[in-house]
C-alpha cells in the first residue's frame, strides 16, 4: 500500500484528524446501534452515524492536542506520499513532515516541494497556512482563558444565559424563550453550507387538513414552541391533534426531533405550575420517547433495568410506575424471555432490578419492554422463519436433477445448491466475490424450471448482480421495489409473491419490519436464501436479523471461500478478522494521506477527488466517492460536499440549493439512500437520475430527503461500490470508529482507496478491539421456542 500514485518512497505513515456526531434534535437516525441507555439519550448510536464524534470541530481537536495545521505534503498535482512503497494502512500514522523520505518535506509555513506545484497554488497554500496559524493562536488563547478560574457569580452570556432564562421561565410558568427549541449554532472551522438538509421523515399517508394544522399551530404558539412543527404534529397525532396536545403537552415528544427538556418547557407554558416532573403524562410520554430513541439505535426492545435507569436520568421520580402507565395505556408492551445459565449469571452480576430474576425455582427470566410495532414485526418474522425452517420446500425437480445442478457448480456454490434443494431457509455469507456463487444458484434454479428471483439493497447492487446472472431476463429487483410491487414477479391470487425461490442480497441491511414483510409475502413451499457479508454495518432500522439467524444456528449456513481479489480484498479481509494489514499495492490500489487537522483533511480530500485520483489512478471524479463518519463537524459530509461542489460543479443552487449536474444522495424513506445526480427541476419537483432510474422529488420533500452526494456516510454508502473511494478519518472521528465501520467504508472501493488519515492509533485500535455495538432483540429467543434444537 502506498501514498503516492506517481512516486515511491520509504517514508513511514503519519498522523490524521476530524468528524462528527449530530445531536438527536437535528439529524435523527441514519443508522442503528449503540448502548441502550445511551441510545435513548443520544437519538441513536450508529443510527445517527454519530457514535462518538460529538459534533466536535477542528477547534476542539486542536485545543486538545495543542497542534496546529502543518502542511502534510505534496502539491496539488500529486497524492502525498507517506507510507512506504509497499506499505499498508499504517498501524501508526506517525512520522512528522520532514521525517519522510522526501515526498513530505514542508513546515507550517512552507509551500510543498512536490512535482508540479505551481506558484499560484503555492501562494494560496501559504496564505491558507498563515490563516490557520492565526486561528491556532486564537485557540491557544481560548484554552488559557478556559483554564483560568471562574469567579463565583460571574455574568453569563451566550447559550448559558439563554438556558438560564429558559429555566427561570419554566419555573415561573411563563412561556419559554423560542431559543429553547433552536439548534445550537454549529462550531466549525470550515464554513457551513448555505442550505441545511433536514432529517428524513416518513411521508404521511394523507396530508393533514389545513384547519387541523392551524389548530395545532395555535397551541404551539401558546406554548412557545416553533409553529413550523404544526404540519408534522398534526400528521403524527391525527384527528383532534390540537385538543390532544393541549390536554397532554408531552405528546409533542411524538414529533421527530423534539427532546424531553423542550416538551417540559412547552407543558409548563400551557399547564402552569401544577405540572411537574412527576406528572404521569410526562412519565408515559418520556417512556415512549426513550423506546423510540432505542429503536433508532437498532434495539427492538429494552431491558427493564436499562429503561428505568434512563427514565431516572430524565428526572422521572418513579420510573417503574411510569413504565406501568405506558403498558396500561397500550403505548408499550412487556415480555419475559427465559435465560440460560450463563446469561442468568451475567444478568445477576449486572446492576439494576428485574434482570435475571428467579421465582419459585423456575427458569430465570429477563423483562423487556418495547413498542408494539417492532414487537409485532419481530414475532411475525419469527413465525414466518419457523414456517420456512420446519416445513419441506416444494418438490421442484427431482433429487437427481438438483444433484446434477450442484455438480455443475464450483466450490461453495455446489454446497449452496445442495442446501437449497432440501431446505426452506439457507444462509450464505461472504464478501463481494461470493455474489458469483449466489448468481450460480439463481441460474441453476432457473435451469430446473423454478421461478427464481433475487433482491438487492439498492439499484446499484441490483445492476451488479444482474450482470453476474447474465441477460435482461436476470430476474433481479430491489427489496423496496419488490415489497412495493413496483418491481419483481408480482403477486398471486392469494397475495403472495409469485415465485419459488427468493435470494435476498445484502441481508445484513434487513431490519425486522422489512424482513417480516418479505417472509410474510412468501408462498407456502417457497425457498428463501439470505446472503450477505456479516462484517458490514447492520441495518439502520431496528433489529439484527441476519446476525441473529447466524447466531442461533437453526438452518443451513454456507460460507463462501472465495476471497475478494487484489490488495483491496486482502486489506478488507484482514479488517474483518480484526487486523489492519500492511498490503503490497504496486498499482497504488491503497494510498495513505496523513493530515493534522480538519481543514487540511478537507483540502486534501478535494485535491484527491478533483485532481490526483483522476490523473494518477485514471478514475474520473464522477466515479469517486468520499466516505466520512458523520454529517456535521469540520470534515463531515456537509462541509466536504460544499467544498467539492465549489470545485467540481459551482453554481447558485437555484433549484432548492441544487444545480444540474450536482451529485446527490436521495432518501425516499428513512434508512434508504440512492446515489444519483440532478437532471433539472420543473413544476413537479426536482428531477434526479439514480442508477439510471428517473426520480421526481416533490418540491416540499426536497429539503428533507435530498443531500449533496459527493461525500456520504458509511451507512449511506453500504450496498454500493465505486471504482475509487476516499475515506476521510479526521481526528474528532476517533470515537466513532469501529471494525464494522472501517470494514464497510474501505470495502466500498473496487480499484482504488485513498485514506485521509488523521486518527493516529484509533484506526488500528478500532479494527482490533471495537466490534459492532450490541443490540437488544428478541428474535433468537422467539426462534428457539419454535424451532427444534437439532434444526
Amino acid at each position: 500500500m502506498s501514498t503516492e500514485p506517481e512516486t515511491t518512497g520509504d517514508a513511514e505513515p503519519r498522523k490524521p484528524d476530524a468528524t462528527e456526531t449530530e445531536a438527536a434534535t437535528a439529524e435523527p437516525a441514519e443508522d442503528g446501534g449503540g448502548q441502550p441507555a445511551r441510545a435513548a439519550e443520544d437519538g441513536g448510536g450508529e443510527a445517527t452515524e454519530a457514535a462518538g464524534a460529538g459534533g466536535e470541530t477542528a477547534e476542539a481537536v486542536e485545543a486538545e492536542t495543542g497542534e496546529g495545521p502543518e502542511a502534510a505534503g505534496a502539491g496539488a498535482d500529486e497524492i502525498p506520499e507517506a507510507a512506504g512503497a509497499g506499505g499498508g494502512v499504517p498501524g501508526r500514522a506517525g512520522t512528522r513532515a520532514g521525517e519522510t523520505s522526501g515526498a513530505v518535506e514542508t513546515g507550517a509555513g512552507e509551500a510543498p516541494e512536490a512535482a508540479g506545484a505551481g506558484g499560484g497554488e503555492a501562494d494560496e497554500a501559504a496564505a491558507e497556512l498563515a490563516a490557520q496559524r492565526v486561528e491556532r493562536e486564537r485557540i491557544e488563547r481560548r484554552k488559557a482563558e478556559k483554564q483560568a478560574p471562574v469567579a463565583a457569580g460571574a455574568k453569563l452570556s451566550g447559550k448559558a444565559a439563554e438556558l438560564l432564562a429558559a429555566v427561570r421561565a419554566v419555573e415561573s410558568g411563563a412561556k419559554p424563550p423560542a431559543t429553547v427549541f433552536e439548534e445550537p449554532p454549529p462550531r466549525r472551522q470550515a464554513p457551513e453550507p448555505v442550505r441545511r438538509t433536514q432529517p428524513v421523515v416518513p411521508v404521511p399517508v394523507g396530508a393533514p387538513a389545513p384547519e387541523a394544522v392551524e389548530g395545532v399551530r395555535r397551541v404551539l404558539s401558546d406554548g412557545g414552541a416553533p409553529e413550523t412543527l404544526a404540519v408534522q404534529a398534526a400528521a403524527v397525532l391525527g384527528e383532534g391533534a390540537d385538543e390532544r396536545l393541549r390536554a397532554d403537552p408531552w405528546q409533542l415528544l411524538r414529533v421527530g426531533g423534539v427532546r424531553p427538556e423542550q416538551a417540559d418547557g412547552f407543558a409548563r407554558a400551557l399547564l402552569g405550575p401544577e405540572c411537574g416532573p412527576g406528572d404521569e403524562r410526562r412519565g408515559r410520554a418520556v417512556t415512549v420517547w426513550l423506546l423510540e430513541q432505542a429503536a433508532l439505535a437498532g434495539h427492538t426492545a429494552l431491558e427493564m433495568p436499562v429503561l428505568t435507569a434512563a427514565l431516572a436520568q430524565r428526572g422521572v421520580p418513579d420510573p417503574a410506575e411510569s413504565v406501568q402507565g405506558a403498558l396500561a395505556e397500550g403505548d408499550a408492551l412487556a415480555f419475559q424471555d427465559g435465560l440460560d445459565e450463563n446469561e442468568a449469571e451475567a444478568e445477576a452480576d449486572a446492576p439494576g432490578e428485574g434482570a435475571g430474576e428467579v421465582q419459585d425455582g423456575e427458569r430465570p427470566v429477563r423483562v423487556l419492554v418495547g413498542l408494539e410495532r417492532y414487537a409485532l414485526a419481530e414475532e411475525s418474522l419469527a413465525d414466518g422463519l419457523a414456517r420456512l425452517i420446519n416445513s419441506a420446500p416444494k418438490e421442484d425437480g427431482s433429487g437427481e436433477a438438483w444433484e446434477r445442478a450442484a455438480a455443475g457448480a464450483q466450490g461453495a456454490a455446489a454446497e449452496l445448491v445442495r442446501a437449497v434443494a432440501g431446505h426452506g431457509l439457507v444462509l450464505h455469507t461472504g464478501g463481494e466475490a461470493s455474489l458469483a456463487e449466489a448468481a450460480e444458484l439463481v441460474r441453476a434454479a432457473r435451469g430446473l424450471g423454478l421461478r427464481a428471483w433475487a433482491a438487492a439493497h439498492g439499484p446499484a447492487g441490483r445492476g451488479r448482480f444482474a450482470a453476474l446472472v447474465d441477460g435482461p431476463e436476470a430476474c433481479v429487483t430491489t427489496v423496496a421495489g419488490l415489497l412495493a410491487g413496483a418491481e419483481g414477479p408480482g403477486r398471486d391470487s392469494d397475495g403472495a409473491l409469485d415465485l419459488d425461490l427468493l435470494v435476498v442480497l445484502d441481508a445484513p441491511q434487513l431490519d425486522v419490519e422489512a424482513a417480516a414483510l418479505l417472509v410474510e409475502s412468501l408462498p407456502d413451499g417457497a425457498r428463501l436464501v439470505l446472503a450477505g457479508d456479516p462484517g458490514v454495518l447492520w441495518s439502520i432500522g431496528p433489529g439484527r436479523v441476519f446476525a441473529d439467524l447466524l447466531a442461533v444456528r437453526t438452518c443451513p449456513h454456507v460460507a463462501s471461500r472465495r476471497p475478494d481479489p487484489g490488495p483491496l480484498g486482502e486489506l478488507v479481509s484482514g479488517i474483518g478478522a480484526g487486523e489492519l494489514l500492511q498490503v503490497e499495492a504496486p498499482g497504488k490500489e491503497v494510498v495513505i494521506v496523513p493530515v493534522r487537522d480538519a481543514g487540511e483533511a478537507v483540502h486534501r480530500t478535494v485535491q484527491l477527488v478533483a485532481d490526483s485520483v483522476p490523473r494518477a489512478i485514471g478514475v474520473p471524479s464522477e466515479q469517486t466517492v468520499v466516505v466520512t463518519p458523520g454529517h456535521g463537524g469540520a470534515a463531515g459530509t456537509r462541509v466536504l460536499n460544499a467544498a467539492l461542489k465549489e470545485r467540481l460543479n459551482p453554481g447558485p443552487g437555484r433549484f432548492g440549493g441544487f444545480d444540474p449536474g450536482d451529485r446527490v444522495a436521495y432518501s425516499p424513506a428513512p434508512g434508504r439512500t440512492l446515489p444519483g445526480h440532478v437532471v433539472g427541476a420543473d413544476a413537479e419537483g426536482l428531477r434526479l437520475s439514480c442508477a439510471g432510474d428517473a426520480v421526481v422529488v416533490p418540491k416540499e420533500r426536497v429539503e428533507q430527503s435530498v443531500r449533496h452526494g459527493w461525500a456520504l456516510t458509511a451507512h449511506q454508502a453500504v450496498g454500493t461500490r465505486w471504482p475509487a473511494v476516499v475515506t476521510v478519518l479526521p481526528g474528532d472521528a476517533a470515537q466513532a470508529l469501529s471494525r464494522p465501520w472501517v470494514y464497510t467504508a474501505f470495502g466500498r472501493a473496487e480499484r482504488h482507496l485513498s485514506v485521509v488519515h488523521g486518527v493516529d492509533q484509533a484506526l488500528p485500535r478500532a479494527v482490533a478491539e471495537i466490534p459492532a455495538k450490541p443490540r437488544t432483540t428478541r428474535l433468537p429467543e422467539l426462534l428457539e421456542a419454535q424451532v427444534p434444537a437439532e434444526g
